[in-house]
């Protein structure tokens, strides 16, 4: 038996803890994505994707004639970063709703990450299929004529 207890790298009981990161270190990744989303959106805010020739057409759309969960989303952004509401639901209400969650999501993040509290976001089977079950009803009711409220 070893007289030293740190004969072998890490000792008996595993590595040892890392150092703790600095506050940039720890919100470099949060603040970098928010960067990238708000480029995105005014890049959105300022190209107008009612002009046509400036974004692909959406190929569910082009070839089926079926609109998507996403149809209409660049049409939602475009509304809603200038503050036009109800044309941003009416684009996209779904789309909206994404806003909502990712801005929550994102003011979380950045909250654990000033605090030096990691973030970790998991989705149980339950939350999935649930997504993906709104997903669905949304693209089935959007295509319907009695859904047609929520068609781009």
């Amino acid at each position: 038996m070893p007289t030293h207890a740190h004969a072998w790298p890490g000792g008996p009981f595993g590595p040892p803890p890392a150092p703790p990161r600095s506050a940039v270190r720890r919100l470099l990744v949060p603040v970098g994505v928010l960067a990238g989303v708000a480029a995105a959106f005014a890049y959105v805010g300022t190209v107008d994707p009612n002009e046509p020739g400036h974004y692909p057409v959406c190929p569910l759309l082009r070839f089926t004639g079926i609109y998507c969960p996403g149809c209409g989303g660049l049409r939602s952004a475009h509304a809603f970063v200038h503050g036009d509401l109800p044309a941003a639901l009416g684009a996209n209400a779904l789309a909206v709703i994404g806003y909502g969650v990712f801005a929550v999501v994102m003011a979380l993040w950045l909250i654990r990450a000033a605090r030096g509290v990691p973030m970790r976001l998991a989705l149980s089977p339950a939350w999935s299929w649930g997504i993906g079950a709104v997903l669905a009803l949304f693209t089935l009711v959007r295509n319907l004529p009695f859904g047609s409220a929520l068609a781009p």
